[in-house]
């Protein structure tokens, strides 16, 4: 008799595994069809086919939301829905990185919502917005020597280490003119993202990816050129090479998107794509 139950228990063990493991089996395959379309989606219509889904909304503390709200001004023309999303981001992106003040530097509230808020505010139309690229975030008083070059720099991206080095000094100034298109923060969170979307396989990476390489085929066009540069719109640095031109670019981008659309609506349109920033005022 013993025996019997035995046989019996290890079979409804059997059953309730078998039970798991079909569906666990059956996630997976849901999950990799869900993958298949939205892919399929994200080509065909250039945009994830979601960006903001939470089961819990990550809250930033009391000062670092005052930061937020004086001194970050695309924070406050969100809605409040998405203000709620963006305080999940930024909050999300202070708990994920690493910052490190050098040279007498103090990491504040201040330096981690400013510098947080800058990234969250390009990757805003991602889903996947925390830049996996960028584990350590250097801060430095003021422009500081690079031992990868020799030279001086005020930003820096070091893939190999994960690491983005700020100069707080011109961070900061960066975000005083709103209309002079030079803004530090913007420039180098470009450059990492755009270093981020040449090694994963996210939707949004992949949308990156595609969108730039439509935006060099309209800017290869002969009369598109031409008008570009006679224009002297960008500076000249934009023409150092492809990364610094998107850096550039995205900098008129946020601070001056009225005159960009109205001076050249085609390259604006791939760079909106890129950034799937379907938001107010853009």
């Amino acid at each position: 008799m013993k025996f019997y139950y035995l046989i019996e228990e290890l079979s409804f063990s059997g059953h309730i595994i078998l039970g798991i493991l079909s569906t666990i089996l059956v996630i997976i395959i849901l999950y990799l069809i869900l993958q298949m379309v939205e892919t399929a989606y994200a080509m065909t219509y250039n945009k994830p086919l979601y960006a903001n889904y939470y089961f819990h909304l990550r809250i930033l503390k009391f000062n670092q939301l005052e930061i937020l709200e004086k001194q970050f001004s695309f924070y406050s023309k969100l809605d409040n829905k998405h203000k709620r999303y963006f305080e999940h981001r930024v909050a999300s992106f202070i708990k994920d990185k690493t910052f490190v003040g050098r040279e007498g530097i103090i990491v504040t509230d201040e330096v981690k919502v400013l510098i947080s808020a800058t990234a969250c505010m390009l990757t805003f139309g991602f889903r996947n917005y925390s830049i996996k690229l960028i584990k350590y975030i250097i801060i430095y008083p003021k422009e500081f020597y690079s031992t990868s070059n020799n030279n001086y720099h005020k930003g820096e991206i070091n893939p190999q280490l994960n690491i983005l080095a700020l100069s707080w000094k011109d961070f900061k100034e960066g975000f005083e003119d709103k209309t002079d298109n030079i803004n530090l923060g913007i420039h180098e969170f470009t450059h990492a993202i755009h270093l981020n979307s040449l090694n994963r396989r996210d939707v949004n990476s992949l949308i990156f990816r595609s969108s730039f390489k439509e935006l060099m085929g309209v800017l290869s066009q002969k009369e598109q050129k031409k008008k570009l540069l006679e224009s002297h719109y960008l500076r000249n640095y934009a023409y150092t090479n492809q990364f610094e031109f998107l850096a550039v670019i995205i900098e008129h981008f946020i601070e001056t998107p009225h005159e960009f659309k109205s001076k050249f609506p085609q390259i604006y349109s791939k760079i909106k794509q890129m950034l799937n920033f379907n938001l107010s005022g853009y």
